[in-house]
């Protein structure tokens, strides 16, 4: 039986407005979060994400989730698995994950339709 152990992570009274926000501050973790928001999957593989960037800059970004309380990490005998720290972090700051994930989402949005209107015109 593989053991399955997770890592350190701050408790909800521990979570932390400044960290959590300079956690969410960086694209690429912000890029990790949205789309840990978006999933149906409640629990990811840490490998999902490497579209963005190398397994070194990857794991640095997700050190830096988890130890803000973004995201929870747990291994599984050589795998490591993410999950969003969601409850927690609308316990600890309502509205807090949904504003961030939306504003991230709009830029994306206004982009598309900006190159939409140039290939148009």
């Amino acid at each position: 039986m593989k053991s399955m152990r997770a890592l350190p992570q701050p408790d909800l009274a521990q979570l932390d407005l400044a960290n959590v926000l300079e956690a969410l501050s960086d694209p690429t973790r912000l890029a990790i979060v949205s789309r840990l928001a978006a999933g149906d999957e409640p629990e990811v593989r840490c490998g999902t994400f490497l579209d963005l960037g190398s397994k070194t800059n990857l794991a640095y970004h997700l050190g830096k989730l988890r130890s803000a309380g973004v995201v929870s990490t747990r291994i599984s005998g050589t795998s490591r698995f993410m999950s969003l720290r969601r409850a927690d972090l609308d316990a600890r700051f309502p509205g807090l994950l949904d504003a961030v994930v939306a504003s991230a989402r709009r830029p994306a949005k206004a982009a598309t339709r900006r190159r939409r209107a140039a290939a148009a015109g």
